[in-house]
């Protein structure tokens, strides 16, 4: 779960949304069935894990990050400030499917 979501546009196949995480926070395992996750790290450092193959990508400021559908993947903030990344979420129809 994080911090700050704020969202800047919703539609029924696009999301567009800023997330603010705090140090040490991370979010869930999870994947989407449609959608590609496009990431833009704002402030601070995340980390975005993957599985199948596990990889970790640290993005900084002004860093993206592309997420293909189908692959299980959890945002976390890797630092010791706040971080906010941008999430373009699309094209499809939304879900989140939570992984253990």
């Amino acid at each position: 779960m994080q911090t700050g979501d704020e969202t800047i546009i919703r539609t029924a196949d696009v999301s567009v949304r800023i997330l603010t995480l705090e140090p040490g926070e991370m979010g869930p395992w999870h994947f989407h069935t449609e959608v590609v996750d496009n990431m833009f790290c704002l402030s601070g450092t995340i980390a975005v894990h993957l599985r199948d193959p596990g990889e970790e990508c640290v993005l900084a400021a002004g860093h993206r990050l592309e997420v293909q559908p189908g692959r299980t993947h959890r945002v976390a903030n890797t630092g010791v400030e706040m971080a906010s990344y941008l999430l373009v979420q699309g094209v499809g129809k939304y879900d989140f499917n939570v992984v253990d």
